[in-house]
């Protein structure tokens, strides 16, 4: 068989779903344009945008957007040439490491490139053959991909039901027994904030097994990074237990509003043995100046602005409390992700189509589709982020949209013309 004859014939499950709706440039790849921020274009309307993960509104700052110019003429986009190991380093990276590791109460941090790739290679690298992988069920595509080039070296994995502690306890068992016939050790993964449900992972818990079972943990804290805790320092800091993280990580791509991400912990030889043997890293080029001195700015201002956290929690409350009150399941969410469960629709993923395309050219209301392999089987959700940058106003407006689609949906309107975007 051809290679790119079996490609087009199979586009993978969201491209089934896509060349079935012929949804290219509607609901999947779609042009969002003008400003970043809660009002944009699309399609040549005019929209009230819930899809940026752009938490604390930092991808528009007028101190941001300074930095990055001024960083970019100084600097331009090749400097420094070369990977970090060899010709690409400098003191400012360096410092944004420092910043970074003690934002989230660790003593030392690595700069990553990326925050997908960062965190399929810190996984990598850290685990051999002999190690035992223990991981959640609703992890991230990328923490997924992580544990497959864990496979590819022939090591072994388990995985728990989400957030479950006795499924979690149940594995660990299983996990040390084969790591102590392979004479490896075990890595726990997971969420501080899974990106889909909006559910905390339970980390509280998880480290109350540390008494019993010897285990890392790695957490992925996109979501909770600058949203979560006091300061903004995180779903650990929120439960207090920041320091039994063994590797923190996130990315830049969420409250940060950048490119980059970053691994911290507290032995300063595990961050040097990352630095030495993360394959993607050593022979990447380093992260370009701009992005390192845009990132010490936006790092400067969540520390510096909590009003901005503050904001953004007041837009969290009234949006789902809004959407709660108004009989909508948001599910178990505490933290900014809003997801709108759609279940039990007679017209399935058609039918949804035809109220987010409702939402979005008869009401100016602009948020995504999530479905299957990014969720679980059988599930649709509408998924909204609140941003610092929205406002009461925003919120109002988009809750008097759910209103008329709500009625809508009850009535049948949108199983009676199950038509799809032009």
């Amino acid at each position: 068989m051809d290679i790119f004859e079996k490609l087009r014939n199979n586009w993978g499950p969201i491209g089934a779903s896509a060349k079935a709706l012929n949804s290219h440039h509607y609901f999947s790849f779609p042009k969002l344009e003008g400003e970043i921020g809660p009002h944009m274009r699309f399609r040549g309307m005019n929209v009230l945008n819930w899809s940026l993960n752009n938490y604390l509104g930092l991808a528009n700052h007028p101190e941001v957007r300074k930095t990055d110019a001024e960083a970019s003429a100084q600097w331009g986009l090749a400097y420094p040439m070369g990977a970090r190991m060899m010709s690409g380093n400098s003191d400012l990276h360096e410092q944004l490491e420092k910043e970074l590791a003690e934002f989230v109460g660790k003593k030392d941090a690595f700069l990553l490139n990326y925050g997908y790739q960062g965190v399929m290679s810190v996984i990598e690298c850290v685990c051999d053959h002999r190690d035992v992988i223990v991981y959640d069920a609703e992890a991230h595509a990328c923490l997924i991909d992580g544990i497959r080039l864990h496979k590819a070296k022939m090591g072994e994995y388990y995985k728990y039901n989400h957030n479950d502690m006795a499924s979690l306890e149940k594995n660990l068992i299983r996990a040390t027994k084969l790591a102590d016939e392979k004479g490896g050790g075990i890595l726990v993964i997971t969420e501080g904030v899974f990106g889909m449900s909006g559910k905390i992972g339970s980390l509280d818990k998880i480290v109350e097994l540390k008494k019993k079972y010897n285990f890392r943990l790695l957490v992925d804290d996109a979501h909770g990074f600058g949203t979560m805790g006091e300061q903004g320092g995180g779903v650990g800091e929120m439960f207090g237990v920041s320091k039994e993280i063994d590797l923190y990580f996130s990315t830049f791509a969420k409250s940060m509003a950048a490119i980059g991400a970053f691994v911290a912990a507290d032995d300063p030889d595990i961050i040097m043995f990352l630095k030495y043997n993360m394959r993607s890293q050593t022979y990447a080029k380093a992260l370009p100046m701009p992005y390192v001195v845009g990132g010490l700015k936006r790092l400067e201002l969540i520390k510096k602005h909590p009003e901005l956290r503050i904001k953004l929690w007041e837009i969290v409350h009234a949006l789902q409390n809004g959407l709660r009150s108004r009989g909508f399941n948001i599910g178990d969410t505490t933290s900014p992700v809003t997801p709108v469960f759609m279940q039990g629709l007679e017209g399935g993923l058609p039918e949804v189509t035809n109220m987010v395309r409702d939402l979005r050219e008869n009401m100016g209301i602009f948020c995504s589709i999530v479905v299957y392999p990014v969720i679980p089987k059988g599930q649709i959700i509408l998924r909204l982020i609140p941003t610092a940058s929205h406002t009461l106003e925003d919120v109002e407006k988009t809750l008097n949209a759910f209103d008329t689609m709500r009625e809508k949906l009850d009535a049948g309107v949108y199983r009676a013309n199950l038509a799809v975007p032009a």
